[in-house]
């Protein structure tokens, strides 16, 4: 069969090229739009208003009069306006002051924005909204490091620079250049995805409410500091991916997108289509020459600027279709996937926004968060695929939850757990992960929690002996990782802490809570303390990346599944020249277990039983293994596996 791209997105990728110079062009929207200083020290000034009976600039450079500096109006609802410069030839506008935006709306109502192009805007004390603050450094930072190549099995650790200290405060870009970004390359990640930059005027709202797309959050420091996050990142071989949120915006007009020109559209659809009932936020206008405009330089600006290495898009899901997957169960039916309930405008743009990001950056990574399964959503544009290089694999966290939740030990069903690690459309990549943040936060539990609870506060130290739940829960925590790691997908993701088995969830400052960090924040420092019992869990995810790094599974084709015993619970496979063999029974262990295998000579080369991860040192790792020409399990070969024990 002869693919290609939709009609759609040849003749969007034609109109750009007729009306605007391409798509290179088109997505420098930046350049132009919102305020920028020229040569002469003078300031242009550019915005789209299409509701708009007036356009106005006011702030502290002309003591907030509200009409003195009128924008013009140009064809296609845009304003501009140019400002010269002092006879001195100094910018009227410094470095940060504060800006308005005034719209005389076709009403008469006078309102006042901030521009959606804004750089920078800032929160002052106890105010409720934020402002538009100037950013035009004298001294802007120039990076140092080049971006690291592409890595082949992205190992990413999910992050959030709020929550990144264990004091009850919102942490900084600093802070986390300095004490987290080190960790990171410790652990053997070769890949950090930052979640809730783009700022956000709700900080509980863990960044997914977005009110100005090309400011970087200022609660965390300047864009500067981010810049140097970036570099400093890149300096270590760290590949940074963007949570970039292109799927909603956040309702607020005062300090956001919403009702910019004063009327209900602009960047958004008209009507209910315009909103999401269960986020209770705005929905774009795909269609929309100005909002394609908006969103495919804002992809650009976060590249280019920034410097960072590609996106992980949220809400694909919701995009995707017009019911936006609420009360859906996706069965993997095509009839789910295609048909008059899929957007094909909201799909049209996904696949500008990939054909933009890998044209510009080859290099780059992008990530779809789609609880769908929709296929071709990772394939290529030239064979009809949207384009993403990566899909998450959320059916297996929830998978782990629901074992924990609902079944026994002696139940798991070894086969159920093989399925859902493998279950992926092939030559589609799938990014695997046992728990992400969506587990850590209040209302749900982290695996850790799940298996060790309230045992947390009293049992992790090394100094009491290890109790049945404690040791059952280090031990699962473990293996749940790994073979999520090794089966799982083409790629895996942990979120920062649950790598050590994190206590306590993830609570934002609310009102519910009385505004408290408590639990908005990151408890590293458990790590370093020799007498708790999280070391060890550290120490395992450390060594299980490192492996990965030598051998490369998630590079390496799928595994080869040999064996899932039901009532041995034992799953045995082959990936990357490794065999990997689990043992998921509550009670009993294995002597001279006959695994199947197509290699010759063996040495363990990660035991999830070693002392230096909390396990009880049952196996002698100068002991060699040899395969004979015994078949088993339809493998060629087979070996004796001296012992295999018991989860605890």
């Amino acid at each position: 069969t002869n693919l290609a791209p939709p009609p759609r997105f040849n003749q969007t990728l034609t109109n750009f090229g007729e009306n605007e110079g391409g798509i290179d062009k088109f997505s420098r929207g930046y350049e132009s739009f919102g305020i920028h200083r020229c040569a002469d020290g003078g300031l242009y000034c550019k915005e789209w208003a299409p509701g708009a009976e007036g356009v106005f600039l006011t702030g502290d450079f002309n003591d907030w009069n509200p009409f003195s500096y009128p924008y013009k109006k140009l064809d296609f609802g845009k304003w501009e306006l140019y400002i010269p410069p002092k006879q001195n030839r100094s910018v009227l506008v410094p470095h940060g002051s504060k800006l308005k935006i005034v719209i005389r709306s076709k009403s008469g109502e006078i309102l006042y924005r901030i521009s959606p192009w804004a750089k920078y805007v800032t929160r002052e004390g106890d105010n409720v909204n934020y402002d538009w603050t100037h950013w035009d450094p004298e001294h802007p930072y120039k990076f140092k490091h080049s971006k690291p190549k592409k890595p082949k099995g992205p190992r990413i650790y999910e992050s959030h620079v709020g929550i990144s200290s264990y004091e009850g405060k919102i942490a900084s870009y600093k802070h986390f250049t300095c004490n987290v970004l080190p960790r990171i390359k410790d652990l053997g990640y070769n890949c950090i995805q930052l979640m809730a930059i783009m700022e956000h005027a709700y900080y509980a709202s863990f960044g997914y409410q977005i009110t100005s797309f090309f400011a970087a959050s200022s609660r965390y420091g300047t864009p500067e500091e981010l810049k140097e996050l970036v570099d400093t990142a890149h300096s270590m071989g760290i590949t940074v991916l963007l949570d970039l949120v292109h799927s909603h915006a956040s309702k607020n007009s005062e300090d956001g997108l919403n009702m910019f020109d004063g009327t209900e559209s602009c960047y958004f659809h008209y009507g209910p289509r315009g909103n999401h009932n269960l986020w209770d936020s705005r929905l774009f206008d795909y269609s929309s020459w100005e909002v394609l405009r908006f969103l495919l330089s804002n992809i650009r600006w976060w590249l280019e600027e920034y410097g960072f290495d590609g996106f992980r898009f949220d809400g694909v899901t919701s995009m995707l279709y017009y019911h936006h997957g609420i009360g859906q169960s996706f069965s993997g039916d095509y009839h789910e996937y295609f048909g008059l309930h899929v957007d094909e405008e909201a799909l049209t743009y996904l696949m500008l926004a990939n054909h933009l990001i890998h044209t510009l950056y080859p290099d780059s990574i992008t990530i779809a968060e789609d609880v769908s399964g929709m296929p071709t959503l990772c394939s290529p544009i030239s064979q009809g695929g949207s384009g993403f290089d990566y899909r998450l694999a959320m059916a297996i966290p929830d998978k782990w939850i629901q074992l924990l939740k609902e079944f026994k030990d002696e139940d798991w069903n070894m086969g159920n757990i093989v399925y859902t690690l493998t279950n992926r459309r092939h030559l589609e990549k799938s990014i695997a992960y046992a728990e992400s943040h969506d587990q850590a936060l209040v209302g749900d539990k982290t695996l850790a929690f799940w298996l060790m609870d309230a045992e947390m506060y009293t049992n992790m130290s090394v100094l009491t002996p290890f109790t049945p739940v404690i040791d059952r829960g280090i031990q699962l925590h473990k293996m749940i990782r790994l073979i999520t790691h090794t089966l799982g997908g083409e790629g895996y993701l942990n979120f920062m802490g649950n790598e050590f088995g994190h206590p306590e969830w993830l609570d934002f400052p609310r009102k519910g809570n009385d505004e408290s960090y408590h639990y908005a924040r990151r408890q590293f420092h458990l790590t370093d303390d020799d007498l708790l019992r999280y070391k060890f869990l550290n120490n395992f995810d450390r060594d299980m990346n490192k492996l990965e790094e030598r051998c490369g599974w998630l590079s390496a084709p799928q595994a080869h599944v040999s064996e899932k015993h039901e009532t041995n619970k034992v799953i045995a496979f082959e990936r990357a020249g490794l065999l990997f063999v689990f043992n998921f029974h509550p009670s009993k262990s294995y002597t001279d277990y006959r695994v199947g295998t197509t290699f010759c000579t063996f040495k363990i080369v990660l035991d999830s039983d070693a002392a230096e991860y909390g396990g009880h040192q049952r196996l002698d790792h100068n002991t060699d293994f040899f395969s004979e020409p015994f078949e088993h399990n339809k493998r060629p070969y087979s070996l004796l596996v001296s012992k295999i024990f018991k989860i605890f």
